[in-house]
């Protein structure tokens, strides 16, 4: 016989039970097709009322686990995530395999050396090793970047089927803000496949120098960009160059590590 105690516990677990499966499937609406999402969507996708939804988004969003978007209003995961997965990214195979090249990098240069990953519309930087100066360039692990010019952004797209490019072009999912026309942009794309590495020299910001290099699989498919992040200022064109050369030798080290042979055939 089931005591109303017993009957009280099992209904506050199934309570809550249900509260974690209902947050679990909320994040689940966030995917690399479609990384941003609005309350209606997220309802319908879930089968809860809007009501619970906003709720829910509220709290995430409280943790960072969300943020919206300002144009938008929609939603989508938030940094907060990188804590919650820090274990995971501890053990990220291109990630664990940079990090020793990355601190070399870093006191080649003196420059800040930073690993990025795509996730299908923005580039997430996963690793970091802040530069020796006083003055540098850093961001937060989990850092997203969806501005068109930035130096990993170009790597990234530039790996891209052409009308998938066009389509986050066309669905501000990454931002020109106007700085170029989009046939030159894309012309520039190809140029940074071509060369083997991007460069964004005060495009994104004055103040700002960001040079990144392809990261390849055994497969010779792109898995990340490293990328050298410096301040403006400090970096004459004789300098990039030298910043450009290190960044190359670095990523084509981290993808010989992870299987690449030049010899792969690319998609």
């Amino acid at each position: 016989m089931i005591t109303t105690n017993e009957q009280n516990q099992t209904t506050t677990r199934s309570s809550g039970n249900s509260v974690i499966v209902n947050v679990i499937d909320v994040l689940r609406c966030f995917t690399v097709e479609n990384p941003t999402a609005g309350v209606t969507e997220i309802a319908d996708q879930v089968g809860l009322h809007k009501s619970s939804i906003s709720r829910i988004l509220s709290t995430l969003e409280a943790e960072r686990v969300v943020e919206r978007d300002e144009q938008t209003r929609k939603f989508r995961l938030g940094t907060g995530l990188i804590a919650i997965a820090g274990p995971l990214l501890a053990n990220l195979h291109v990630r664990r395999i940079a990090y020793p090249l990355l601190n070399e990098l870093a006191k080649a240069t003196g420059e800040t050396a930073v690993l990025n990953i795509w996730d299908g519309a923005e580039s997430v930087s996963v690793e970091q090793i802040p530069s020796s100066h006083p003055v540098k360039h850093t961001s937060a692990m989990g850092s997203r970047y969806r501005t068109g010019m930035s130096a990993t952004i170009q790597l990234f797209l530039a790996h891209e089927p052409l009308e998938v490019t066009r389509q986050l072009l066309d669905s501000s999912r990454i931002e020109l803000e106007g700085t170029v026309p989009v046939e030159e942009y894309l012309e520039r794309l190809a140029d940074a496949r071509l060369r083997g590495y991007a460069v964004n020299y005060g495009q994104t910001s004055q103040d700002e120098v960001g040079v990144a290099a392809p990261v390849y699989d055994h497969r010779g498919d792109i898995v990340a960009c490293v990328m050298l992040a410096a301040p403006y200022y400090r970096i004459s064109a004789e300098v990039l160059e030298t910043l450009i050369q290190h960044c190359v030798r670095t990523a084509r080290r981290v993808s010989a590590r992870m299987g690449y042979s030049p010899d792969t055939e690319q998609a």
